[in-house]
């Protein structure tokens, strides 16, 4: 008790400065704003990239020609196509003000859903209410206007700029698709409804549907082609309602649900290639090994063979020594779809990760341009982002400060079927010895000249003690 005493005595006895206390209660009576606390809910899908992803492939994350939603809201480098946004609404009214859909219509439509829209967001952000409202309004208009036009399915204005220069819309296909750069999807979804007016289509379709047709021309590389008169799946989800024709187009069941599932654009084309059979949460864990880079794999006898043509890349399997890999084009496209959606993986926490974990798998498998070099012989990456050395650094860099479960992830089995085959002494002994000597021509040529020398020698070893050991007869 004297030294609790003591204590106090020596704390009244300290002078402190009431307006530091006044600071520093004021600091704690504050919500954060560069993470808010709502950033951990599941409402929240759009986030500020990471540093340390930003740091390694800042320019992926940052869109390049337009601005869509406030963290890039204002930036004088995208006001190009700012401008073309207003047009584009006008272009809108001027189609629905005479069926009775007015500005203040669109408005009214979206004023309830701003709350719920804030909380999509990691950060606060510092815009009052009808500057809020009036980005969404525009914004989503603008990404509603230019799907359509490019669908076909209302006029475009002559020589709109946006959609005859060639330059503009691999662009668009990029920055829709930048995880900084969304809107919430039922924003999108509310604008469509209120901006879809009875008989403007003959045949109306959902947006999910425009929008994939929007991103076919970037995609037609990555999806699987057609083999039979039948609809075969895109996806291998039983949930997902994205289904592939023979027309080589996309096809959604116009159906809210799956509209309400979807978080944003990036989210809706990403969920396209996950497969949601199983939640890898619901598995039991167990203790994942990483495998080694091409080189070493063929060394120990595994073979590296491309999947079947037209299947998702990525549906990764092994067995009998051979890893199948369906076809990945790299190019400018999807490497920025690739990175975006592994940074949207590693933040939402209610999503599976398959894109870490297939980004993982290639890092494994990629260590120098030589293994980029192979796979591509193989025709598992078709490559039209640079040269190999190129992909060899972009793998890399993906795979870097990427938090990723071993253990639960799609692929667990995968890593360690490859691990205990690559550790079996016997095959891989056997494999060893294939591969320094029979791997090329040259090799084996090398190797039967040395056995063919190794003959030679030791006949002419036998016949000399021969001769010497067995008198000959006279």
């Amino acid at each position: 008790m004297e030294e609790e005493r003591g204590n106090h005595q020596i704390i009244d006895m300290c002078e402190v400065d009431k307006e530091m206390l006044a600071s520093m209660e004021l600091k704690i009576s504050q919500n954060p704003k560069l993470l808010s606390k709502v950033a951990g809910n599941k409402s929240c899908s759009i986030f500020r990239v990471p540093q340390g992803l930003a740091e390694v492939n800042g320019k992926a994350y940052q869109p390049r020609i337009v601005s869509i939603g406030p963290y890039h809201r204002g930036q004088p480098r995208l006001n190009m196509i700012e401008e073309h946004k207003w047009r584009y609404l006008g272009s809108l009214l001027s189609r629905t003000q005479h069926k009775g859909l007015t500005l203040e219509d669109l408005v009214k439509s979206i004023t309830p859903l701003e709350s719920q829209a804030r909380d999509c967001y990691s950060e606060t952000i510092n815009l009052q209410s009808h500057e809020f409202i009036e980005m969404m309004v525009l914004d989503g208009c603008f990404i509603i206007e230019l799907f359509r036009r490019v669908a076909k399915l209302v006029p475009s204005e002559p020589n709109d700029p946006l959609v005859t220069m060639e330059w503009i819309l691999p662009f668009f296909y990029r920055d829709f698709l930048k995880l900084e750069n969304q809107i919430p999807f039922f924003i999108l979804h509310r604008l469509f409804e209120v901006s879809t007016l009875p008989g403007e289509n003959s045949t109306p379709k959902a947006l999910s549907t425009i929008a994939l047709e929007f991103f076919s021309y970037s995609l037609a590389l990555q999806r699987p082609e057609p083999r039979s008169q039948t609809t075969t799946s895109f996806c291998d989800s039983p949930n997902n309602n994205v289904k592939f024709f023979q027309d080589g187009g996309w096809s959604i069941e116009p159906d809210k649900v799956m509209a309400n599932e979807k978080k944003h654009l990036l989210d809706l084309v990403r969920s396209c290639f996950t497969e949601e059979k199983t939640d890898p949460r619901n598995r039991v864990p167990t203790p994942t090994h990483v495998i080694h880079c091409v080189s070493k794999l063929r060394r120990s006898g595994i073979k590296i063979r491309p999947g079947k043509e037209g299947e998702n890349f990525l549906h990764v399997t092994f067995g009998h020594g051979v890893i199948h890999m369906p076809s990945i084009t790299m190019d400018d496209f999807m490497s920025s779809f690739l990175l975006n959606c592994v940074a949207f993986e590693q933040c939402y926490r209610s999503c599976s990760k398959h894109f870490t974990t297939y980004v993982t798998l290639l890092d494994c498998l990629i260590n120098t341009y030589r293994d980029v070099e192979y796979l591509c012989e193989k025709n598992i990456i078709e490559n039209h982002f640079g040269t190999e050395g190129e992909v060899a650094h972009f793998i890399n860099n993906a795979g870097k400060d990427v938090a990723v479960d071993m253990d639960l992830c799609y692929l667990s089995q995968l890593f360690n079927d490859v691990h205990k085959y690559y550790r079996n002494i016997g095959h891989v002994q056997w494999a060893s010895f294939k591969y320094t000597y029979f791997d090329t021509p040259w090799s084996f040529i090398s190797a039967l000249a040395a056995l063919v020398l190794l003959l030679l020698t030791v006949s002419q070893t036998y016949f000399a003690a021969y001769q010497y050991f067995v008198p000959q007869k006279r």
